[in-house]
């Protein structure tokens, strides 16, 4: 079209002077003006139109016997180099971190904490947990603790007595007892012996009749007397001892045991007592948590269920083990990066790579891949990322942890293979074809293809050296722009692997469908007052995180401008995570 415009601008520019009537070049004399044909006109016009479409033609090799596919742009397959490569965004951080965790049981609260990227000299304070309610506990475990000792130094007293309780009977008390009927027994011995004497001389003054019947009768009741009482001490002392002594001793003893049992009880108490207030004053310095070693402090970041990540601020809640603060090897640093479910197959452990931090390129090897996806958060929705780590091998001085890096892992370097552009190749059907230009026109080429980049793919066979394939064939071939269509026979059996739907349960017949909860329609469905805008308060749980990032104005309501600008981030971020040339994942070049 440009060159009919220039062609008809230089014939009206020829024929200017005879339409208009007037010469150009050399000035006349005044006279009348002579009227031109009007058919002389629209021949000079006719003319003109004419040469043009003859300028156009010529243009476009048509007069010249060209080939209809000429005016195609076309690249010829050739054999090149091909670098297929993996690239992700990621993190440093160090290989080797001495990590500083909250040592407190049950967790505590932060109540100061140092500045992240502070270098500190190992001892100095890092960070100082809430330890009141330790405090507290304390000081009511060191009543108690003072009871317990106090218990226990009654049971050892009773202990002692109840040993010199034994001692004081055997030694004291049953000897003492054991004299005493002894006296009793050598008393009723000697009574026994005069009372028998003197019944002697009262029988020989009886027979000589100086005593009476009576006396003498009443003599020898005073010596069965006698005999009695001797019997009754000596039954005391075989009582004594072989009796209440040990029944005293046994009691003595048992009273003795006991206490000793009670002792050992009280001092267990006292200890687990002491224990416990011991364990109690260990919580309450590892309230303040000071640098095991030299280094930088750099706040730990761990992956929530929900969230973004834990932070860790003043004021912020910390569970047991939980890390708060690594002090990284600044001389192995690592990268860690999160790569899509479509391209973790193509990587393994020892692949090299090249990484990039601002201005500096430098090399390093993956060292590990994830075999679990990484937590998801709201806006990457359902895709599916794994983790994997490049360590750096380049020298690492003036890197810092956290800095962003740019990956790229060697999948694969092939060498002298035949390939063509990534946007000549259309996908029909499960199959691979390309569109060659030759003198007919363009010819349909079915392809198998190899590994490819984000430029260029590898044509296993297809196509041979030189051919010369159509770039983006769907915007010029009518069947490469025809969308796969059958003749609406489905193969169910072959599809599902049966023909038979299973019935549908009765409960899930009445039920709804569930609505999804993905773009800006399911976040502005959360709006409960009808406002047409969603509060913090009405925000859902998953969002709560976000709130602030999808509040642009700031104003504390998420709009349906809003929520539709986060929607289209949160679907851009999952077609990005999802891209990858037709021969597999990755991006590089030639």
């Amino acid at each position: 079209m440009s060159t009919t415009t220039r062609q008809d601008a230089e014939h009206k520019s020829k024929f200017a002077s005879v339409l208009e009537g007037t010469d150009t070049t050399t000035p006349m004399p005044a006279r009348r003006r002579r009227r031109i044909p009007r058919w002389l006109v629209a021949g000079v016009v006719a003319c003109g139109v004419i040469g043009a479409v003859v300028v156009t033609l010529g243009s476009s090799g048509l007069l010249q016997g060209q080939a209809p596919t000429a005016r195609f742009l076309t690249e010829e397959a050739r054999r090149t180099d091909l670098i297929i490569s993996v690239a992700e965004d990621g993190t440093l951080e160090s290989a080797h971190n001495t990590d500083v965790k909250c040592e407190v049981p049950g967790g505590s609260t932060i109540l100061w904490i140092i500045p992240d990227g502070t270098r500190v000299n190992q001892g100095d304070e890092l960070v100082r947990l809430d330890s009141a309610g330790i405090q507290e506990e304390i000081d009511l475990q060191r009543i108690a603790y003072e009871k317990a000792k106090a218990i226990k130094i009654e049971a050892e007293k009773n202990f002692e007595a109840a040993k010199i309780a034994v001692q004081e009977y055997v030694e004291g008390m049953f000897v003492q007892e054991l004299q005493t009927l002894q006296v009793a027994a050598t008393v009723a011995k000697e009574n026994l012996e005069s009372a028998r004497n003197t019944l002697n001389f009262t029988e020989r003054m009886h027979r000589k009749g100086y005593v009476t019947t009576l006396q003498r009768d009443a003599q020898a009741f005073a010596v069965q007397r006698a005999r009695l009482d001797l019997d009754v001490a000596e039954k005391a002392i075989e009582v004594l001892e072989k009796f209440t002594k040990p029944k005293t001793v046994v009691g003595l003893e048992s009273v003795r045991d006991a206490a000793e049992a009670k002792m050992a009880s009280e001092d267990a108490a006292l200890k687990l007592e002491e224990d416990r207030l011991k364990r109690l004053e260990v919580e309450l310095e590892k309230c303040v948590i000071t640098a095991p070693a030299d280094g930088m402090v750099v706040y730990a970041k761990e992956q929530g269920r929900r969230s973004e990540g834990v932070v860790i601020e003043e004021g912020a809640l910390v569970r047991e083990r939980q890390t708060i603060i690594q002090l990284p090897d600044l001389s192995h640093m690592q990268v860690k990066c999160t790569v899509h479910e479509s391209k973790i197959d193509s990587l393994k452990r020892g692949m090299r790579a090249r990484i990039k931090v601002q201005d500096r390129e430098l090399q390093g090897i993956v060292t590990s891949v994830a075999n679990q996806p990484e937590p998801s958060n709201w806006f990457s929705g359902s895709v599916k990322e794994y983790a994997a780590t490049v360590a750096i091998e380049s020298d690492t001085t003036g890197l810092r942890p956290g800095m962003t890096a740019a990956v790229e892992i060697l999948v694969a370097n092939l060498s002298d293979v035949l390939s063509v552009p990534v946007q000549a190749v259309v996908e029909k059907k499960g199959k691979f074809y390309c569109w060659v230009a030759t003198p007919g026109g363009a010819e349909k080429c079915q392809v198998e293809l190899g590994l490819g980049n984000n430029t260029r793919i590898q044509i296993n066979s297809g196509l041979k050296e030189g051919d010369r394939v159509l770039l983006n064939p769907r915007d010029r071939i009518a069947e490469a722009r025809e969308e796969d269509r059958t003749d609406g026979k489905v193969n169910v059996k072959e599809r599902f692997g049966g023909d038979k739907p299973a019935e549908m349960p009765a409960e899930a017949e009445g039920g709804q469908a569930r609505k999804p909860a993905g773009g800006s329609a399911g976040l502005m469905s959360a709006d409960a007052d009808g406002d047409g805008k969603v509060s913090r308060e009405e925000a859902p749980e998953q969002v709560q995180n976000f709130f602030d990032r999808i509040d642009s104005d700031s104003d504390g309501f998420i709009s349906s401008s809003e929520a539709a600008a986060a929607a289209a981030a949160r679907k851009r971020m999952q077609e990005q995570a999802a891209g990858g040339g037709p021969g597999g994942p990755g991006r590089g070049g030639p």
